[in-house]
């Protein structure tokens, strides 16, 4: 086999990989929001492998919770909350991602001052005390968090960032001499990457992810009867949140106004989903 140079290889793996994405996708229109198919880098990395490591992660992250008394009990009231909202929200994920149906999806509350929400593969859902009470955010605010962080896992964010981390060290280790196309990364540096190579809990995202999880979530929110205007006047209290150091749920976000032109301009999709199921 010719020893291919890194842009060769990743061309063709990247070609290989859409061929098989485009034959995938059902030609059929849709209400809502219009992002395209899933990352092709996601393809890389096995799910199963990335929502085990998610689970044991986010497993852990309760515990230490837990011990520093700082894991939110099930009859408290913000706890309560978070999990009508998901409940709400959870029936519509299976349409962005089959695999949502047989998820083993949770809510939890922890205690801190981190402004700071996040949805891993598999369902996991963490809010931060942080964020809902210096942002004193209404239920549609917080139905427009958690439908973007649900977004992520949908989406499958994580495992298109590690299947891009897959590509990099596959070539940079192998010299692009593996096998060109879908096949052309050794699923050794894939599967290693995804069951304990990466904390999902740090994992950062694009700005196109983000932009990506805030017109999926903003969907979401508005199919379970959620108001997506509220978009607006979240990302208004976040702005001023962030006037001097961003928190960390902003870190790697595009900017407010950038986000909210966004938003608004996406609104006119997402408004009917939110009469009709306003109306029940």
């Amino acid at each position: 086999m010719p020893n291919l140079t890194y842009t060769t290889f990743l061309r063709r793996l990247l070609l290989a990989l859409a061929l098989g994405a485009a034959a995938s996708l059902p030609a059929l229109a849709r209400e809502g929001v219009d992002v395209g198919g899933n990352s092709a880098f996601s393809r890389l990395v096995p799910a199963e492998s990335v929502e085990r490591s998610a689970t044991q992660q986010y497993a852990q992250l309760l515990q230490q919770a837990a011990a520093q008394n700082a894991l939110g009990p099930k009859d408290n009231a913000q706890v309560r909350r978070l999990r009508a909202i998901a409940q709400r929200i959870i029936p519509f994920t299976g349409v962005w991602n089959p695999r949502a149906r047989d998820w083993q999806w949770e809510v939890n509350l922890i205690g801190s001052r981190q402004v700071n929400a996040f949805c891993m593969p598999g369902g996991k859902i963490a809010f931060y005390t942080g964020i809902l009470n210096q942002l004193k955010l209404s239920d549609d605010e917080v139905a427009m968090v958690m439908g973007h962080e649900v977004a992520h896992a949908l989406r499958e964010h994580a495992r298109k960032r590690m299947g891009k981390s897959a590509v990099t060290q596959g070539a940079a280790r192998l010299g692009g001499a593996v096998v060109a196309g879908v096949f052309g990364i050794d699923p050794r540096l894939t599967d290693g990457l995804a069951r304990g190579g990466a904390n999902l809990l740090t994992l950062e995202f694009s700005r196109e992810d983000e932009s990506e999880a805030d017109l999926v979530g903003m969907e979401l929110a508005a199919r379970a009867g959620y108001d997506p205007r509220a978009g607006v006047s979240l990302w208004q209290k976040m702005s001023t949140v962030s006037k001097n150091a961003p928190p960390q749920w902003l870190s790697t976000h595009p900017s407010g106004k950038s986000r909210i032109a966004e938003i608004e301009a996406n609104l006119p999709k997402v408004l009917p989903l939110y009469e009709r199921a306003r109306r029940g």
